[in-house]
Order: structure tokens, then C-alpha cells, then sequence
């Protein structure tokens, strides 16, 4: 049998690698081109994703030195991932692109290594091995998106969402707690939808509140890349559509979302 740590760092790669090859071969001119989140260029996404590898890397490797990340960090909650962006994106792209590929490369051998039942610690509360990939996983899908909007392309859905389909459907207590709202008592009941003709399903089949509709878009609900009102999903029972309004599965506090796109 498959090793599930494994492959789902398996799955952190090739989604690391299809990001890649979207922004490789881009021209300098491209790689400045904004991005919908505020002031970021397809650069500033890519050298986030740099940064927070190192980060992983120094929370498995480095605790002081992660600790002393934690302590910037929460100095300056409301600009301090904006600043690493920036000063990550100053560099050349070909500089960028080269830091951000062994970063990840030295995450993934880090991963590999981590011995079953530890815990990894980070911003939101410690992980496995497993489930530091997911969320590494998670991001990069998320700001790959946010660079695919850039540059006008559409990127085919993949098995790997699932991933984050199970990570949004984890955090969905996170998400209460983050926007200062009551947990739900019961559980929701989801049944998503993936190009691939599979049913992905969470909770309890009897469930009276549930969320159904498309993987996908499940996946652009809960890492913030497009608002509610402009997805496919229904949501039955009044905590299920409140939750449609906070979903968040990364850790920190609240994004601001996506505003609904206009009319056409």
C-alpha cells in the first residue's frame, strides 16, 4: 500500500512543478503583472511561496530560528507577509524562480524525513508531516491561482484538489472561531462534484445542513480565490450558508476575499 505521507508530498511537488511551468518561460515584463491580490505581482506570489517553504523548512529544522519568524511575524500581523513578498520580489524573476525551486526542493527532502508522530509546529497549531504538505499543497494551488488570473490562463482542475477539498471541510470549525462566530453543534454533510466524475463526500450522509455542488469551486471558497455569489454551491441550513460567507483554510486571520464579479 501507498504511503499516504508520501504521496501527498508527492502531490505538494506536482503542484509546485505545473506552477513552474506557468511561470518559467514569462517574460519580466509578465512576471509584473498585478495579481487580484492588492499591491502583489506574479513575483510577489511566487516569492511568497519561497518564503513560507523556508519557513516550513525552518520549523522542522530550525526551531529557534522558526520561533524568531513567529515573533516578526506577530510584531506586525498586518504588514508583515506583504513585506517578505516585497523584498522577495525585488530580486530578478530568474533569482526569484531559483530560490523558490530549492526551497521547495529542501521542504520536500525535510518532509521525507520527518519521523511518524511528530509534530510540526507553524503559525496555526503544529501538523504532521502529512498534513504541512496538504496545506503547502493548498497555497500553492491557491496563489498559482491568483498568478494564472494574472496571465489570463485557465488551469485544469486536478485529482490534487481533493486535498483541499478535505482541508476546507477540516477547518470549517477554524473558520467559526477566526470571525468570532459560534461553532456549529453538528456536523455538515458535503458532496462535491470533480471534473473526473468522482463524488467527493464528507460528514455524516443523514446530515441536516450540508454544502453540495462543484470540487472546484468548493476549492475557491475555502482558500478565498473567488466570492460565494460566483460559484456553483448551495448550501442547506443556516449554519452551512454562514459558513459559505467565513470559509478559510489557511491560518491567520480573516482574508478579505473576493469581491462578486460585475454583471456581464
Amino acid at each position: 500500500m501507498d504511503d499516504p505521507t508520501s504521496s501527498v508530498i508527492d502531490d505538494m511537488r506536482e503542484e509546485s512543478e505545473e506552477l513552474d511551468a506557468l511561470v518559467a518561460e514569462l517574460s519580466e515584463d509578465r512576471w509584473a503583472a498585478p495579481t487580484p491580490a492588492p499591491g502583489w505581482s506574479v513575483a510577489h506570489q511566487i516569492a511568497h511561496l519561497e518564503w513560507t517553504d523556508r519557513a516550513a523548512l525552518a520549523a522542522i529544522r530550525d526551531r529557534e530560528a522558526f520561533d524568531a519568524e513567529v515573533r516578526q511575524a506577530l510584531a506586525d500581523a498586518d504588514g508583515y507577509m506583504d513585506a517578505q513578498a516585497a523584498l522577495g520580489a525585488s530580486r530578478r524573476p530568474a533569482q526569484v524562480l531559483a530560490a523558490w525551486r530549492a526551497s521547495r526542493a529542501a521542504l520536500e527532502t525535510a518532509l521525507r524525513e520527518v519521523p511518524r508522530g511528530t509534530k510540526i509546529p507553524w503559525f496555526g497549531p503544529p501538523m504532521s508531516a502529512a498534513s504541512m504538505a496538504t496545506a503547502r499543497l493548498m497555497e500553492t494551488w491557491a496563489h498559482g491561482q491568483d498568478v494564472a488570473d494574472a496571465l489570463g490562463v485557465e488551469r485544469r482542475p486536478t485529482r490534487r484538489m481533493r486535498h483541499i477539498a478535505r482541508l476546507g471541510a477540516r477547518t470549517r470549525d477554524f473558520a467559526f472561531v477566526m470571525n468570532g462566530l459560534p461553532v456549529p453543534r453538528e456536523e455538515f454533510r458535503l458532496e462535491l462534484e470533480f471534473p473526473d466524475g468522482g463524488l467527493w463526500t464528507s460528514g455524516p450522509p443523514d446530515a441536516a445542513q450540508r454544502v453540495t455542488g462543484s470540487g472546484p469551486d468548493f476549492c475557491r471558497l475555502v482558500t478565498q480565490r473567488a466570492h460565494r455569489d460566483d460559484l456553483d454551491l448551495r448550501a442547506d441550513g443556516p449554519d452551512a450558508d454562514r459558513w459559505l460567507d467565513v470559509a478559510q483554510c489557511f491560518a491567520g486571520p480573516p482574508g478579505g476575499g473576493r469581491e462578486p464579479k460585475e454583471p456581464a
